[in-house]
């Protein structure tokens, strides 16, 4: 944990990391959806989840292009 890393290193990291919350993001709404009727508590438990890789996603684009997203 060390090492140092140049930029296009760290921008590479930032980028896999938002791929992942997208990939994760999208996961978990779709399990939202397989959820809808079956469990309340796990359909509430998924759509949480589902906006917190939401949240992260966004603040990795903010990071990657500050001052693009909305407030």
């Amino acid at each position: 944990m060390t090492d140092i890393v140049n930029s296009d290193e760290l921008l590479r990291r930032i980028l896999r990391a938002r791929d992942w919350a997208a990939r994760q993001e999208h996961a978990w709404r779709e399990r939202t959806q397989d959820l809808q009727q079956a469990d309340p508590d796990d359909e509430l438990a998924a759509q949480v989840y589902g906006c917190a890789f939401q949240a992260v996603r966004s603040v990795l684009d903010e990071i990657i292009e500050p001052g693009t997203h909305g407030v």
